[in-house]
Order: structure tokens, then C-alpha cells, then sequence
């Protein structure tokens, strides 16, 4: 077929295309795809895709695992540990905040729902984007927590976070023999409140 007998059937194509274009989003839904069809991870995981076992004894931040020691400073500069923070009592709760409005929410919900009840738990919140002590004060001053009866933690290399894999909303609860009861987001407190009330 010559370039000349091809041109009518080139102009009934894009005349189709006039009137039936691709939805909106459709190359981008297609690169998406494309994207998760490369990164090489199964999107419908079998049970041979679970995370193995957690090893008795063993430290890091998996439930059932000896919680990874810390030494961060509060607000105040002074350094908090994770045997002095247990000390004296039945665990604690460590959670993970930026300040946004979620964080905000679920801060508040601790504060008024959860810690009142758990009074032998020791309640921190881990700053780890002001990248500064002097920087997290003025955050959680700003939030109305400096000084709420939780403690701020300015974890300015990040520590706490990349010990405990977290992100933006991770709570970590751990008791007092240092084991790690809870690692996951924050939902509605439900959960929290049924892993604190069967800490030993």
C-alpha cells in the first residue's frame, strides 16, 4: 500500500480519536501500572510472602522483639533513654509526630481518651522533622504540648525513627521488660488501648 492510499486511513483514525479520546488520566494510570509491574513486589502477597518469624530474643522494632535501646533529647536538651524512660513503670507509648493536622488529631486523642487511663505509661512524642532541640520546643509549644504531661523527644538524626522503622503517625508501645508490644499507625485507638491494658 503506497504512502498515498494510506493518508485516507491515517485521517479516519485521527478523526476517531476526535471523538472518542482517552479518558483523562489514562496515560497516567497507565505509567502507574507500568511502574508497579517493574518494581518487581508481588501486589497480592501468598503466605509465602510473610515476614519470617520473629526470633526469640532478638532486638529490633518487630512485635515480640527486645525494643532497640535510645538516648534522645527532650525539649529541654536533656537526654531521655529508653531504661530511664521505662523506669518505674508498667511501658510506654512512643508516637511518632510532624505537627500536621492528622498528627494533631491523633495527639489529641491521646491526650484526652488514652493516657488519663493508663497513668502508670509513660506518653512521648518523637519530633523527627524540626531537625533541631530548640526547633522541636518551639513546634510543640506552638501544638500546645510543651508542658502537656507528655514529653517531647527531638529526634534530630532520626534515631528513634529508622530504630523503629516509623513514619508520620507510628505508635510504638513497649513494656516494661523492653519488649516491643505495638508497631504500627495510629488508628482510632482502639488497638492501643487493648495492647496498654494488657501490658504486664
Amino acid at each position: 500500500m503506497s504512502s498515498a492510499e494510506r493518508m485516507p486511513e491515517a485521517a479516519a483514525l485521527a478523526g476517531r480519536r476526535k471523538l472518542f479520546p482517552a479518558p483523562a488520566g489514562f496515560a497516567a494510570m497507565i505509567m502507574l501500572l507500568a511502574l508497579l509491574a517493574g518494581c518487581g513486589d508481588n501486589l497480592f502477597p501468598s503466605g509465602e510472602d510473610q515476614r519470617p518469624a520473629v526470633q526469640a530474643g532478638s532486638t529490633g522494632a518487630a512485635v515480640g522483639q527486645i525494643a532497640p535501646a535510645f538516648s534522645v533529647p527532650d525539649t529541654s536538651g536533656s537526654p531521655v533513654t529508653l531504661a530511664g524512660a521505662l523506669a518505674g513503670r508498667k511501658g510506654i507509648v512512643l508516637y511518632f509526630t510532624m505537627w500536621c493536622p492528622i498528627c494533631d488529631t491523633h495527639m489529641s486523642h491521646l491526650r484526652s481518651a488514652v493516657a488519663p487511663r493508663f497513668p502508670d505509661v509513660g506518653f512521648y512524642l518523637v519530633d523527627y522533622v524540626s531537625g533541631s532541640v530548640t526547633n522541636a520546643r518551639d513546634a510543640a509549644s506552638a501544638s500546645g504540648y510543651l508542658g502537656s504531661g507528655f514529653t517531647v523527644l527531638a529526634d534530630t538524626g532520626q534515631a528513634l525513627l529508622g530504630g523503629y522503622q516509623a513514619t508520620m503517625g507510628t505508635t510504638v508501645v513497649i513494656d516494661s521488660g523492653g519488649i516491643v508490644r505495638m508497631n504500627e499507625d495510629f488508628r482510632d485507638g482502639t488497638r492501643l488501648l487493648g495492647v496498654l491494658a494488657g501490658l504486664p
